[in-house]
């Protein structure tokens, strides 16, 4: 979940402009921005024009505008122990639950696809030609740095790297748009406007470090199980927040093994744990920080809305006018 753990969640690449290569090798994925050979003035620049266009994409009047209103909103949340979990959700009964801002998980939709009905094995049979960008190395610590280490190669490449067991860090294929699986994928209406669905595939032991996102997320789990921590918005302040851009923001700190020597205002974030299971869809509000940890080997899939977060209730001074 973004889990975007990149330092640009918009800058994975498509699928479908994959170029096969020659030969035996593995399909090539395009090169990745060369964003650290920028100016400082045109680094500047392009995060303000992105800022600008993220706000018009969400029909709202600033990014900033958003993540104070959130914050704001967060502060007023009761407390939660646990995430609730309930059974089949339609689009207006989604709707209505997702307006109190609270995460919540629901069952009845992703157990119904296609894709959830195969075994890993079909990677091999199936999709062992599809060119991932894998990560690699320690892209726990380095998540939202633009230039961490990624590693192109095909599906059966990586399904071989990973079943060697080698790495103490699992190679992760995280925020990964693979519109061959997504084919076999049925995704609620949820939301009424949203971004395209992003896979995450790993053994057990990859993880997504701790972060939030400004958009509301709905993640499915298809195969296998997640450990996932959740802190509600306004616990930024214990957090110690790192921005990534201006819908991304990362934490040093480590839920699973806390260091509060390290990270003292930690002490006061709330953090609830849930496991999500093949055929669970968790819904995360805008805002709420998560850490992810898989306990088997697992494929997941998010979307992210791109639109006034439910929580917020349409409010209207958040509204951009139309252009």
């Amino acid at each position: 979940m973004r889990e975007k753990e990149s330092a640009a969640r918009d800058q994975e690449l498509p699928q479908e402009l994959a170029q096969e290569s020659q030969g035996r090798g593995a399909p090539r994925l395009p090169p990745r921005p060369a964003s650290q050979f920028a100016s400082p003035e045109d680094a500047v620049a392009r995060k303000l024009a992105r800022e600008q266009k993220d706000a018009q994409v969400r029909g709202v009047t600033s990014i900033q505008a958003m993540r104070d209103a959130i914050k704001r909103v967060g502060r007023g949340l009761p407390v939660i122990a646990e995430v609730p979990r309930l059974g089949a959700l339609d689009a207006a009964a989604f709707r209505t639950r997702a307006a109190q801002g609270l995460p919540f998980l629901s069952s009845g939709v992703v157990g119904r696809w296609p894709l959830s009905a195969l075994t890993p094995q079909t990677l091999r049979e199936r999709f062992s030609h599809l060119p991932v960008r894998a990560r690699v190395g320690d892209y726990i610590n380095t998540a939202f740095a633009p230039d961490r280490a990624m590693q192109d190669m095909s599906m059966q490449e990586y399904l071989e790297l990973v079943a060697g067991g080698t790495l103490d860090l699992p190679p992760y294929l995280g925020n990964l748009e693979l519109r061959e699986l997504n084919g076999l994928c049925h995704w609620p209406t949820y939301f009424d406007k949203m971004g395209p669905p992003r896979f995450w595939l790993g053994p057990a032991g990859t993880v997504t470090p701790l972060h939030c996102d400004y958009d509301d997320n709905i993640f499915a789990q298809i195969w296998g199980s997640k450990r996932i921590f959740l802190s509600p918005p306004h616990h930024d302040e214990f957090l110690y927040p790192k921005e990534a851009n201006a819908i991304l923001f990362g934490s040093p700190f480590n839920p699973e093994a806390p260091d509060f020597d390290r990270f003292p205002l930690a002490r006061a974030a709330s953090m609830i744990e849930c496991i999500v299971h093949p055929a669970d869809l968790l819904y995360v509000p805008a805002g709420w920080y998560h850490y992810v940890r898989a306990l088997t080997f697992s494929l997941s899939s998010n979307r992210w809305a791109r639109a006034l977060p439910f929580a917020l209730n349409g409010d209207p001074s958040l509204q951009r006018a139309a252009d």
